[in-house]
């Protein structure tokens, strides 16, 4: 019938553009412009099919910018950049806003109990999916968990979701800036430079994927430098991508 594939047909790939490092307005470090309408329309405009929201250890704005993004065609996967207690940053990745808030409970329990200094670090804003202030996160979230980075990564996997380390190529805040190394054994789906450019050294990443993130804490950092061929922006596909399983691939265009 039309409109049908035949029942023997693969798998309708379908390249999409990545940025699976965005903050929001609660990331203290943040400029007040990433607000989740104006988050959604600058990876509209930059061609992206997805984004994943990663704010500093909490997933409190995942929530309204994947409500941001509804009808508009852009899929956001909910998220967090944790800090462990190594001082390495790792993107953890989840599909539902559920699994992130799950995750964002733990992390919560790791934090020491100490309040957000603004005039130090800079405002944490909770807002809905029109920008529109909601209140103020007064938790202290620039700073380091207890968590270790195995028992970060076993415990995004265990809610369903995966882990990539952020910013390998910068000397504060990764894993590789705080060890010398990536813990041999560490389960992580890939591994995320700033640049296309940025020279790689294999002994220290063994044949982890690579992609290229933003890290956006302004719009002007968005990108869309990495391209998925998936067949649709969901944690399962994405994970396949970065396996190089089934037909899905990750290719970093310069």
């Amino acid at each position: 019938m039309t409109g049908q594939r035949p029942a023997s047909s693969g798998p309708l790939f379908r390249p999409l553009w990545g940025d699976l490092h965005v903050h929001t307005v609660v990331s203290p470090c943040a400029e007040v412009e990433m607000i989740p309408p104006l988050i959604v329309r600058q990876a509209l405009a930059l061609g992206l099919g997805f984004i994943a929201v990663t704010d500093h250890n909490t997933a409190e704005n995942a929530a309204a910018v994947v409500a941001a993004a509804r009808g508009t065609g852009l899929a956001v996967l909910p998220g967090m950049e944790v800090q462990t207690r190594e001082d390495a940053h790792l993107l953890c990745l989840f599909e539902t806003v559920g699994q992130a808030l799950d995750w964002q409970a733990i992390v919560y329990a790791h934090l020491p109990p100490l309040e957000n200094r603004e005039d130090v670090f800079g405002a944490q804003y909770v807002v809905d999916e029109t920008g529109a202030y909601l209140y103020t996160n007064r938790r202290l979230l620039l700073t380091a968990t207890t968590l270790s980075a195995e028992e970060a990564v076993a415990g995004v996997a265990r809610l369903g979701g995966l882990t990539i380390a952020a910013h390998i190529d910068r000397r504060a805040y990764s894993l590789i800036g705080s060890l010398g190394f990536i813990p041999p054994g560490l389960a992580l789906a890939a591994v995320e430079v700033t640049r296309a450019d940025v020279p790689i050294d294999r002994r220290l990443i063994g044949d982890r994927p690579v992609i290229v993130s933003g890290d956006a804490h302004r719009l002007s950092e968005m990108r869309a430098d990495t391209l998925f061929r998936v067949c649709e922006p969901t944690i399962q596909e994405l994970a396949l991508a970065l396996r190089g399983e089934a037909g899905r691939r990750v290719r970093v265009v310069p």
